[in-house]
């Protein structure tokens, strides 16, 4: 799987694939336009500061599980791979495992569902017709483009922008539907996804067994049926990708010089946008835009809600999450990081992330609803109303800092050592975000969207 998630649509990123984008940036600002229209980008006064703050936690979240694919080989999962998987390393796994695991990929994607709601929900306020749904999917069209770009040419084969423009032309006809039926269908998907899960757990018991029939059987040189042969050749490419020669030359292939490493991730990225599509976008990620739209009817994502609600939320989801993410990590330890550990923890995959999630909503709505910190929440929100530059800028960031086109460090960290590029990010862009946002009224990425979708050129710099 991938991880890991942005503005105007959520993020991120989850195995990496990431993870990101929501709800539409603000313009006060006057724009240039060939003919007069009031379908304009959402203003400053229209914004919702809570789905900012969410947002720009979620983009720094993010990057703690992102942050894996950039800098080591095949080790999002399985900290045995590469990168170290005791001592400190260990417990950075845990952690980020325990805490974060599908839950920043989750938000993106609540956040995106929100973001298609209020955009085309204020766009036929305003009687647009037809043009709204022109805007929305010249929108979406867009995206899949920027996807592309980032995970070909950006080199980051974890990337979700593409996943979620395909996601997004789905979830046009579902906008509409009352937030228990979009709980429901929710609930749905992600049975249907974990029924898809248990079939392949099976299969993967089925595998394991006729892997052992044919260790034993090619010991005292007797005849594999066909059921061994391609269990056999199936487990082989599995072990091939943990064995220390693919690694060497994975890390060897990431050092090497741009258009070197485009083609090496030219096949991953492909593999990324066909097939995982195929296995996961709908159960992991429409799921989450669905559940997105339905706690915004709801007013749960505007902290709308009382303290008791929110301090609920946070027990019961943390109760619920953690208990299952701790039954996870520790099946997995027990078994010494086996396959079938991670086969058999994936079918309660979904319970913990979305129990996370819930949690980390009613936590972050808290802090949003509490009189504190005011200074950092100007700096959190400034972070998440330029989440679509700012997810761009980690992937630009790690390329200089783990490929050959920089100082070609993939490989050469331990996983906890990573952390320290991920906190190097986060008071760069904690810094940095407010200060652009006093001389331009969009991120560059959020301008250049809004260009594309609306036809016209939005003022950009302060005057």
């Amino acid at each position: 799987m991938k991880e890991i998630t942005l503005q105007q649509a959520a993020l991120v990123v989850e195995g990496p694939r990431l993870n990101l984008f929501v709800a539409e940036q603000p313009s006060a600002a006057p724009v240039e336009r060939a003919a007069a229209t009031t379908l304009d980008p959402i203003s400053n006064a229209e914004r919702i500061e809570s789905l900012d703050i969410i947002r720009g936690f979620v983009l720094c979240g993010i990057l703690l599980m992102n942050i894996t694919g950039f800098g080591l080989a095949n080790a999002y999962s399985n900290p045995t791979v590469s990168g170290g998987a005791t001592g400190w390393n260990l417990y950075a796994w845990i952690t980020t495992n325990l805490f974060f695991e599908g839950t920043m990929r989750a938000l993106f994607s609540m956040l995106f569902g929100v973001g298609t709601f209020i955009v085309l929900e204020r766009l036929e306020r305003k009687n647009a017709g037809i043009k709204a749904a022109d805007i929305y999917f010249r929108r979406l069209a867009w995206m899949l483009v920027f996807g592309l770009i980032h995970g070909y040419l950006l080199l980051w084969w974890g990337e979700i922008l593409y996943d979620y423009a395909l996601m997004g032309f789905l979830l046009y006809s579902f906008r509409h539907l009352a937030p228990k039926t979009l709980v429901f269908s929710a609930v749905l998907l992600f049975s249907i996804g974990t029924f898809w899960t248990y079939i392949e757990h099976k299969d993967n018991q089925k595998m394991v067994e006729n892997v052992a029939t044919a260790t034993t059987k090619i010991a005292q040189k007797q005849a594999l049926t066909k059921d061994e042969k391609a269990a056999t050749e199936k487990w082989e490419k599995i072990e091939e990708k943990k064995s220390p020669k693919y690694i060497q030359e994975y890390n060897e292939n990431m050092r090497k010089g741009y258009f070197d490493v485009v083609a090496y991730l030219a096949p991953k990225n492909m593999n990324t946008d066909t097939a995982d599509v195929y296995r996961w976008d709908l159960w992991d990620i429409l799921s989450m835009m669905l559940l997105g739209i339905a706690f915004f009817k709801w007013d749960i994502l505007s902290a709308k809600k009382t303290y008791r609600f929110y301090g609920l939320m946070v027990l019961v989801g943390y109760a619920v999450g953690l208990v299952t993410n701790y039954y996870e990590i520790s099946t997995i330890i027990k078994h010494n990081f086996s396959f079938l550990s991670y086969s058999e923890t994936n079918l309660t995959y979904d319970l913990g992330r979305v129990s996370m999630t819930v949690g980390h909503i009613g936590l972050i709505m808290i802090f949003c609803k509490l009189p504190i910190l005011a200074w950092f929440k100007t700096r959190i929100a400034a972070v998440g109303k330029m989440a679509l530059s700012n997810y761009i800028m980690h992937s630009l960031i790690c390329m200089v800092v783990f490929t050959g086109v920089g100082f070609g460090l993939f490989g050469k960290l331990q996983r906890y050592e990573l952390y320290y590029v991920v906190f190097a990010i986060w008071i760069f862009q904690l810094i940095i975000s407010p200060i652009w946002l006093k001389y331009f009224y969009f991120g560059p990425m959020e301008w250049l969207w809004r260009r594309l979708s609306y036809g016209y050129k939005p003022a950009f710099r302060r005057v």
